[in-house]
Order: C-alpha cells, then structure tokens, then sequence
C-alpha cells in the first residue's frame, strides 16, 4: 500500500557512513522543499550509549513523527533522511527480528522514491555509528538494503560518486518522477 500524502515522498537510504545526510540536506535546499533527519541518529544523540532490541520500537516512532513533520510542511515533494525500511534492515542486521507493526506500517508509508546511496565513499567514523566500516561489513549491509527493497517492490536507483556527481545523480532520479 502506497502512503496517503499528496506530495511526492523521496527517501535517502542507505548504509552508515555514505553520505545520506548530506545528500537529504542538498536535496531539500536544490528543490526548496522540506525534508526529515533520520531518527536512529537523534535517538542515539539522545540516549548516547549502545542500542538493544527495545530501543528498535521508539526509534521506528520517532522516526515516523519526524517524516509526518516534513509531509505536513511539504506543497509537492519532501525528502526523508531514510525512513521504516532503514529501521527494519538494522533490526533484522542486528537483532534478527522486527516488530510487526514496523514491517506493515513501513509497506503502507512506501515512498515514491528511494535513493540508495552506495558504499563508495570513505568511512568517516562520526561517534555514532553501530558498524566500524569494514568493507565486508559494509557491503553486507548494502546488499540487505538492495534485498529489502527489490523484496518490497520499492522504486529506487543507485547513487554514488563523489561530491556533485552524487547530488546531479539524485537530482536527475527525482525529476524522472513527475
């Protein structure tokens, strides 16, 4: 099921440390539009010490108040720092389980756009991150990205490139959607 909003919904996904933050921020200013920061960063900001399984409820809350802000904000299109679908690949990367309000609710709020930003950048380690950059690590995780969201039917394209090249990317995805 698709979400209800009236706008156009694009999300920025992605594993850590490939630029979804940046991207979401260029994004919103490019198309004067509002735009939503990822909740698993604020929560970790917030309680500033190592996840569990029971903090995967309030994050997915959290997250879907911070994208319901935007849309209420939004005349057309608004640009999501990830949503549920992020959610749902790090609870089933690191506990193996999800709650099933957060898989049902994450297929109703589907956007109409994903944009999967690649593992070609740089790790940057910025303090909050659950990985350590490994390549490995990095590209399983990557790969449960393309997984979850080609299981889903989620529309989406590959972003990658440095600097520009990465902005132009995704400015190009996005206009394809009108």
């Amino acid at each position: 099921m698709k979400h209800t909003s009236p706008s156009r919904r694009v999300v920025v996904t992605g594993s850590e440390c490939t630029g979804k933050t940046a991207l979401t921020a260029s994004l919103a200013q490019y198309f004067d539009c509002p735009s939503s920061p990822e909740g698993a960063r604020l929560y970790v900001e917030q309680h500033n010490r190592p996840l569990t399984v029971d903090d995967v409820n309030p994050i997915a809350s959290l997250q879907a108040e911070l994208e319901e802000v935007a849309i209420r904000k939004a005349r057309g299109l608004v640009i999501h720092d990830t949503d549920l679908v992020s959610t749902l690949v790090y609870a089933h990367h690191y506990y193996g389980t999800s709650p099933a309000w957060i898989t049902r609710t994450a297929s109703e709020r589907a956007a109409d756009l994903y944009l999967l930003c690649d593992i070609d950048l740089p790790w940057v380690s910025d303090g909050l991150q659950r990985d350590s950059g490994l390549a490995e690590q990095r590209r399983q995780i990557h790969e449960k990205f393309v997984e979850a969201m080609t299981r889903s039917g989620l529309r989406w394209t590959l972003i990658r490139g440095l600097g520009e090249k990465r902005l132009e990317q995704a400015v190009r995805a996005i206009k394809a959607l009108a």
